[in-house]
């Protein structure tokens, strides 16, 4: 576990507040991992989600096309 002394304002005290309350946390640290596992699964790049890296797999190995033989399909 890394330890952080960290400066943050009112506000963001107080979000910080309500989600431990919300969720029934222990502490701040604990909210503070809540709200960046949060960020996390919806704000990242989809290249870094293990979803899109499954997803990712699932086209790969599907049926593709070369140029010329899309060309004759849709021609």
């Amino acid at each position: 576990m890394v330890q952080a002394v960290i400066n943050i304002d009112e506000h963001a005290n107080r979000v910080l507040n309500i989600v431990k309350a919300k969720f029934g946390l222990k502490d701040k640290s604990e909210a503070i991992n809540l709200v960046v596992g949060e960020y996390e699964q919806t704000a990242l790049e989809p290249e870094l989600r293990p979803e899109y890296k499954a997803k990712l797999a699932k086209i790969i190995s599907g049926k593709h096309l070369s140029r010329e033989e899309f060309e004759k399909e849709v021609a």
